[in-house]
């Protein structure tokens, strides 16, 4: 017998900085095999085509997710977002608790109230293009990613907008503290986070506060979605599980 998915939860998956819906290519097909429903999106200000992107801020971002969601049923979806796509989903989870079934962070994890990405970039900073590979690689793990998919992620990435870069988050709804939520551990250990969140680490300061959490490892590096596709897509179909 065939289980009916009308009463699933949309999947929709969001990446972190330079990043498109194209990011998730990889993964949409397994996430799928069972007739689960999953999307894609590109955050506003990620889109090359939009001439205005350079001006585009997480406020706007949070709204688009709002619209994703409206136009997928307008019901809970689980919410998955990878590196930096945690400032516009925390602002979502915060604004919209009741419309998130599930966050599953990739590599990544809820910001705390308060914070940027980066608050000491110059306003005369429109945008921040992708670093040479080098210097990346100094701030998040490249592990598993093969010559071709860094010639990919430098072909497709769109320079991040400097307002998303220099926002401070604005979180005021406690709600957001029991959502049901998963992190996936891919460039550090689910031993590590909960040691970092254990002795206070500042970025881990929101992870403390929640009070439905599994933390979960998938070894690799930062970019799960095309080092290991077919597996984070078990893990979040396994999450997506938990919540149905």
């Amino acid at each position: 017998m065939t289980t009916s998915t009308t009463n699933r939860p949309t999947i929709l998956l969001i990446a972190g900085h330079w990043l498109g819906a194209w990011a998730w290519d990889e993964v949409l097909p397994h996430l799928r095999t069972d007739g689960a429903r999953a999307v894609a999106m590109t955050l506003p200000g990620l889109d090359a085509d939009d001439a205005d992107r350079t001006t585009r801020t997480l406020d706007d971002q949070a709204r688009a997710i709002r619209d994703v969601i409206a136009s997928h049923g307008d019901e809970p979806a689980i919410l998955v977002a990878h590196s930096g796509a945690n400032a516009p989903a925390t602002l979502f989870v915060d604004r919209y608790p009741e419309l998130v079934a599930r966050v599953i962070w990739v590599d990544s994890g809820p910001v705390a109230d308060g914070s940027a990405f980066a608050p000491e970039l110059s306003v005369d900073v429109e945008e921040l293009p992708l670093p040479p590979f080098d210097d990346l690689g100094r701030q998040a793990s490249l592990e598993g990613l093969t010559a071709d998919v860094l010639a990919r992620f430098r072909e497709r990435a769109v320079p991040e907008p400097g307002p998303v870069l220099r926002q401070a988050v604005a979180l005021s709804n406690d709600a957001r503290q029991s959502v049901p939520t998963t992190l996936v551990c891919c460039s550090i250990s689910a031993v590590q986070v909960r040691e970092l969140v254990r002795d206070g680490l500042p970025m881990f300061a929101e992870v403390a506060t929640l009070t439905d959490l599994d933390i979960i490892d998938l070894p690799t590096g930062h970019w799960p979605m095309w080092s290991r596709p077919r597996d984070l897509a078990d893990v979040i179909r396994s999450a997506a599980a938990e919540t149905a």
